[in-house]
């Protein structure tokens, strides 16, 4: 489940999450791309990996005082030390950022198993710590409450809801600049290789926009022109 094709990892590390969400807009799939949630980390390279999954429930007092901490089964701590190395720990937070899905502690922790990277749709404490571990790390916005406060760990691994988005372990998780998109598992590498020859499609009409060409016939390239200049452009290019 949390191995990923190299070269489909590879690939998915040239490709934006635009150009993913547009294919998979293609596939029928339009509900793929996390919402809410921002870049926390400085990093600019993108996030791959497949989904380990945390859900949360809203926490009731009486189950959730600072002792729970202290049981190694702790929903919670069991998942930070259960997520394989190049899986990516999400979050499901029921969007809500008023307490903490974890803190700086256990996000170091992710980040010395070598996990790829952390998502949560509600909000991480110690962001500023977290921004500067180097794992990619996305949240809704800064939330110091612990988690206990509204939140009680409750499942590891199953399906989840995060930033209204479906979450299915082992789908393949894409972040960039502009968020975070989930691919389904079984077709990631179908997708990250049409990605590829989409993105490089998109690196000529970005050229050629900006030597002053219209889009018009290019982009979609309704001309017939545009795919012979393609086509000269990719042999230029050694593509």
């Amino acid at each position: 489940m949390y191995d990923v094709n190299p070269d489909t990892r590879a690939r998915l590390m040239r490709i934006s999450t635009a150009t993913l969400a547009t294919l998979l807009y293609k596939r029928g799939l339009r509900n793929q791309f996390i919402q809410g949630v921002t870049r926390l980390s400085r990093s600019a390279d993108n996030m791959v990996g497949p989904a380990f999954t945390l859900r949360y429930m809203p926490a009731r007092e009486d189950r959730n005082g600072l002792e729970v901490f202290r049981n190694r089964e702790h929903p919670q701590r069991k998942a930070i030390e259960e997520c394989p190395p190049g899986a990516v720990m999400v979050f499901d937070s029921r969007k809500d950022a008023r307490a903490a899905s974890a803190g700086g502690i256990l996000v170091s922790r992710l980040k010395e198993r070598g996990v790829a990277g952390v998502v949560t749709d509600g909000g991480f404490r110690d962001s500023a710590e977290i921004a500067g571990l180097g794992i990619p790390a996305y949240q809704q916005k800064p939330s110091a409450p612990t988690n206990l406060t509204l939140h009680e760990a409750i499942d590891i691994n199953v399906p989840i809801g995060c930033g209204d988005a479906p979450v299915f372990p082992g789908d393949i998780l894409v972040g960039d600049a502009d968020g975070v998109i989930v691919i389904p598992a079984g077709i990631a590498d179908e997708v990250a290789e049409q990605a590829l020859e989409m993105t490089i499609f998109e690196d000529f009409v970005m050229e050629t926009v900006r030597s002053g060409r219209s889009i018009l016939g290019l982009y979609p390239p309704t001309d017939e022109q545009s795919l012979k200049d393609f086509d000269v452009w990719r042999q230029k290019n050694g593509l």
